[in-house]
Parts: C-alpha cells; structure tokens; sequence
C-alpha cells in the first residue's frame, strides 16, 4: 500500500474515495487463480487427478447473488445444477487446499431440463428464487431453497440467453432463442406475453438497460444489434451500425429505424453483450472476432480497439463481465473477456490489453491452437462463462472441462511474505537438522557409540 496516499489521507488532503479505488483497483490488477476446487464427489473416471470436477460434461453457465455475493449457481453440459456457498470450504483435498462441496444439486430427471444448460440468473430482487434456460427449449424458475421448479415455460425454439432486469417491477424475462424475434416472459402471470420481430436470424443475445427499465437490446445471427422500448407498439427504436462513428440513432426522430434492415453492428453473429453500470455504453462481442463498445445515447461505435487476440466462435453465449466502477480510477473502466482457453482482461474505452490470465497447467502445456483447426481450438480447456463476486474482488470462470475456477487478487506483497514464511520454514527445519547433528555427536563421544535420534 502506498504509504504516501495514507499519510495524505490521514490529513485530510485527500477524500477516503481516492484511497479506495488505489487499493482495490490494484487487487483488480493482481487476479490470479486460487488453489480453491469444487467438486461433485462423484468424479468420472477418466478425470485427472489435479483437477476438480464441478459438472462431469462441462459448465455451461455461472451466476452469483449480487445480495450476499455468497452463492454461486452453475448449469451443467448435462443438465445438472449445482449450488455452492462461496464462504464455506466443506473439505481439505489431498493437496491441502480448501475444496467446496455443493450444498444442493439437480440432475437430469424428466421434471428438470433434458439438456444442457445455457444461461442461470437469480431472481432481480430476491436470492431464493433463480432462472434457468436451456437447449431443450425450456426457461424454467427454480426455488434457490429446495431446487425444485415452480414454473416452466416451453418457448418451442432453443433458448441460448435470458435477460432479468436489474431496476424493474415489470419482472419481464427477454428471451433469445432460434425464433428472429425476442420472446417476453411474464413471472406474474407466468405467460409468454408478446414478441419483438425484427431481427432476420436467430437471436443469441438480449441485454436490459440498467437505468431505464423499459430499454433492452439483442443481438443475432443476422450480425445486427437492436434496440427495444417495450412499451411501445413498434418496439424498436433503432439499430448499431458499425461504419457509425458520429451517432446516427442520437439524431434520429423517435421511433425511427430507417437503414436497420442495412446496419450491422457486426459481420456476423452477435452472441455477447453487456450494459456498463450507467448505461451509457453497451459492450458487444461477435463472430467477426472483434469487441465493440457503443455509446448508447448516439449510437455510436466509440472505435476502441482490442487488437486481434479476440476469439470468438459458437452460438453459445460469449458474455464478457466488467469490475465494478467504484473499485476503479474514473474513466478506466476494465472489461474481461472470455476467449476461449484464458481470459483476457482489457481496458474498456481504449481496449488496451491489460492482462492475459491462464491457469497454472496452461503455462506448463503452452496450447498449440496456431497448428488445430478452428473447430478443434481449445476444445477441452474452453472458458465458457464469467462472473464476478458482488462486494469481494473475485472472479470465477466456468470450463468445458467440467471444472470452476476462482480467481482472487494476489499482490506482491503477498508474494514477498509468503516467500518470507517459505524462508522462516526452512531456517527452522535447518536449525532442527543442526541440533539434532549435534546431539548426536554429544552422545557419540560420551558413550562411544553413535546414537541417532529421529524424532526430534
């Protein structure tokens, strides 16, 4: 910690705010991954013995309350659903790092989904109660309690991503499914109220604004992004265009989507997206292997670039996560993007790499995806989900691998005291190696013969 920004803190020259964001955007800055594990107990067969398993076909979707930041969710290749409490390490493992056990599990039954799991989100006002989608054309809401589904909703398409509102009363879930048009759910009168049409492809991606309830976007495969007032009878209000750098939609006269059939926000699909805190900026993510952030009251492509490590690939969602603004300097938004086999971490506005973060097995077995094809590129290590712990500075990765990883801030000074507990272990493992030499060597000489003394 800087002793300097204590000292003026400690004066009043500066506001306790400034220290916070210098502290925590540091621990942002020194993400690592942990010796944590989380385990089904159950592992299969051929699973390594270094690597816990979470769901046995993959983790398709992570989800964390943003009440306690103390229960993750995580949705299965095969259906299951799991439930982990973030503070409570049920068991020691081999290597003596803490591992969790779920507190409660849902496997595939005929009640429950039938497929894979695509997206899991608590309830927006309420831990004890979550969403789940999936490929078997089903959005369903559980009881975070028992595990048991209260209500299904069969949208007769796939569904690859749902949207909760995180301000609004209106309790409408935007669904993404094959069909070209949004579909709404109503949780209170548990109907698929009505639909936006518009899109001329399947839609992968749907995002509600977080300061104005009654604002959604979506993405599809027709590579366009648009936006949605629900309350009106058109719905739409207009579309990104990436040649847009000036912001076309900001001048346009409400309700005006002349050119959207045109406007592309990518060259191919959209199966990512996320509003910043204050919604003035919509982050995006496409097929065409780039990373865009638009300005949302213009519509204009702000033009940050991430540079040509963007991977992106799939129908599946690619949903990035952002560090919350107040654990960062003003302006230095960071943006952490799954891609693939590891996560890169960006700054948003200028898209500035600032990170690349791997697991330890990763850097002892670089990954050879320059010589496989792009179909078989980080197939078994693939990052399928992010989220990130409200009031804590981690972040947890969901794998293909059937593993979950948490990542937790690791600085140099942490390293250092850990290198001096490392260094204080071996000095009095040495000291006790002396003595007993000597002791040794005492009772040779008194007794005539050497008598040694293991246990000391």
């Amino acid at each position: 910690m800087n002793t300097q920004q204590l000292l003026n803190r400690s004066f009043g020259f500066t506001d306790h705010n400034v220290l916070k964001r210098g502290t925590a955007s540091r621990l942002v800055y020194a993400l690592q991954p942990s010796t944590v594990a989380f385990n089904r107990r159950h592992a299969p067969a051929d699973a390594t013995p270094e690597r816990a398993i979470a769901h046995p076909s993959g983790v398709n979707a992570l989800t964390i309350d943003r009440f306690e930041g103390r229960y993750l969710l995580s949705g299965g290749a095969d259906s299951s659903i799991a439930l982990w409490d973030l503070e409570s390490a049920s068991t020691v493992s081999e290597d003596g790092n803490p591992s969790f056990l779920p507190l409660a599990a849902v496997n595939k039954t005929s009640e429950e989904h039938k497929l894979g799991i695509t997206q899991l989100l608590y309830y927006p006002f309420d831990s004890l109660a979550f969403l789940s989608s999936s490929y078997d054309h089903t959005v369903k809401l559980y009881s975070s309690e028992a595990l048991q589904a209260s209500a299904s909703f069969d949208l007769d398409s796939v569904v690859y991503n749902i949207a909760l509102s995180p301000i609004a009363d209106h309790l409408l879930v935007a669904c993404a499914t094959q069909h070209p048009a949004v579909r709404l759910i109503d949780l209170r009168s548990g109907a698929s109220t009505h639909s936006l049409p518009g899109h001329s492809g399947a839609i992968l991606s749907c995002a509600w604004s977080p300061v104005r309830e009654h604002i959604l976007a979506s993405g599809a495969t027709d590579g366009s992004v648009r936006f949605w007032d629900i309350r009106r009878s058109a719905g739409e209000l207009g579309t990104l265009d990436l040649e847009d750098s000036i912001g076309r939609l900001g001048r346009a006269q409400a309700g005006s989507t002349r050119g959207s059939s045109q406007s592309k926000a990518h060259r191919g699909p959209v199966n990512g997206m996320v509003w910043t805190e204050d919604g003035k900026h919509l982050v995006t993510c496409g097929h065409d292997e780039r990373i865009r952030v638009w300005d949302t009251d213009t519509g204009a492509n702000t033009l940050a670039n991430f540079g040509p490590m963007v991977r992106n690939s799939g129908l599946a969602p690619v949903i990035p996560v952002l560090a919350p603004v107040q654990y960062l300097p003003l302006e230095q938004d960071v943006v952490f993007y799954p891609n693939e086999h590891e996560i890169l971490q960006y700054e948003l506005f200028e898209g500035k790499l600032l990170r690349r973060l791997r697991r330890p097995e990763q850097h002892r077995k670089p990954h050879e995806s320059g010589r496989a094809g792009k179909s078989q590129r980080n197939t078994k290590d693939r990052v399928t989900a992010l989220a990130w712990r409200a009031h804590d500075v981690e972040l947890y990765s969901a794998h293909a691998d059937g593993s979950i990883t948490a990542w937790k801030p690791r600085t140099a000074e942490d390293a250092e005291v850990e290198e001096e507990e490392e260094q204080e272990k071996e000095e009095a493992e040495g000291s006790k190696k002396r003595k007993r030499e000597v002791l040794e060597d005492i009772y040779q000489d008194l007794m005539g013969k050497k008598i040694t003394f293991g246990g000391i």
